[in-house]
């Protein structure tokens, strides 16, 4: 069997990370895939190898970019942040002062920093969903405009898994003028020369790698609720809806998003570093540090009771990921993508597969290669 080789670079005391992913490729948890690492803004690892297809018949190579299903919240997280740290968002206002129709259902009082932190009761929509209609902005939104919450807003966390990018993109809408993928672009991706894209344009569909199904998907178990059910089954997740230009073309802010571990981990050290990536300064480090601030912590009804904390827009050190430093946020995507930033060490890791396993946030391959990260920056 022929080895895999891992292109790219890395600083020598992080070479176990491109050994482990590797062993990854060659022992065939992993087909392809791409690991970064930011540390002070510098990018100190940025590797990718093995196959873009099941097949094995595309090379991953180092500009090739998947579907990375929830990483994607994390830009929509940036993106409301930003908008926030210019004073025109402001996280403890109703939803409604923005978006009026919102108020429907008894919702007046729900927050932005509800939608944020997966506490307003819409984890889900109550009318029969196709996949064809999360294409559709105006139907998405306008239904949960009008839905009553399945609990009560701010006393439990509940997952949302599609719901959030339609229910925090319509705010930054409301707010801006524009499509959240837009202001995602013009004003983060495009100054930081990313190549991460809410709502991907045609000419990039052949550097797309395929997703690789989970052997189980989401919906093949027994749920423990009934929202947890409606959840992920209206509409059904289909990883081989990543593969069509519909998916692709749409923005989908909490699940669409197109990139690879090279742009999600140097977007992100924006957040690492107080608000500069780059040299180029977006938001201010008080802007930055928000995501920080804690605003609900319990069992998760949706993520099947995990005990979880969450911020705004991503999850928070606890129970269920223990971080070596405090002030550490994170996130991860369907099938095993993640981002993990560090404010304390001003580092950032990240981690995009295209092989899927069956976890929501994240998995066993990114932890081992964060761990080689931790270990070798311990180790100076």
């Amino acid at each position: 069997m022929t080895e895999t080789i891992i292109h790219g670079e890395a600083q020598d005391r992080f070479a176990s990370v491109r050994n482990l992913m590797a062993a990854s490729v060659n022992s065939g948890e992993d087909v392809g895939l791409s690991f970064t690492a930011t540390i002070e803004g510098e990018t100190v690892v940025d590797l990718w190898g093995g196959w873009a297809d099941a097949e094995k018949s595309r090379p991953w190579e180092r500009d090739t970019i998947v579907n990375v299903y929830s990483t994607t919240k994390t830009m929509t997280a940036l993106t409301a942040l930003l908008v926030a740290d210019r004073g025109e968002l402001d996280f403890d206002k109703p939803v409604a002062h923005y978006w009026p129709e919102f108020a429907q259902g008894g919702k007046e009082n729900v927050t932005v920093a509800h939608l944020m932190s997966h506490a307003s009761g819409l984890s889900g929509w109550e009318e029969s969903l196709t996949t064809e209609d999360l294409y559709d902005w105006e139907k998405a939104t306008s239904l949960l405009a009008a839905q009553e919450p399945w609990w009560e807003p701010g006393t439990t966390p509940g997952y949302h898994a599609i719901t959030q990018g339609y229910l925090v993109g319509e705010v930054v809408r409301r707010i801006t003028g524009k499509s959240l993928g837009t202001v995602f672009r013009e004003e983060i991706a495009e100054p930081l020369d990313a190549d991460f894209h809410i709502g991907l344009p045609p000419e990039h569909d052949h550097r797309v790698a395929d997703l690789i199904p989970p052997e189980a998907g989401v919906g093949d178990g027994d749920f423990s609720n009934d929202i947890q059910r409606k959840t992920f089954i209206n509409p059904p997740i289909d990883p081989l809806s990543t593969r069509t230009r519909e998916w692709r073309g749409a923005e989908i802010p909490a699940a669409g998003g197109t990139g690879n571990a090279r742009s999600v981990a140097e977007i992100h050290a924006l957040l690492a570093n107080g608000g500069v990536a780059k040299g180029k300064r977006i938001l201010s480090e008080a802007g930055c540090r928000k995501a920080l601030e804690p605003q609900i912590e319990g069992n998760d009804m949706v993520l099947m009771n995990l005990p979880i904390k969450y911020g705004l827009g991503f999850g928070l050190p606890g129970e269920m990921i223990p971080l070596p430093n405090p002030n550490t946020i994170f996130w991860g995507g369907y099938g095993g993508s993640v981002i993990v930033i560090d404010m304390d060490k001003r580092t950032t890791f990240s981690y995009v597969m295209n092989k899927m396993n069956n976890g929501l946030t994240g998995d066993p391959r990114s932890f081992n290669l964060m761990v080689a990260m931790w270990t070798g920056m311990a180790a100076g």
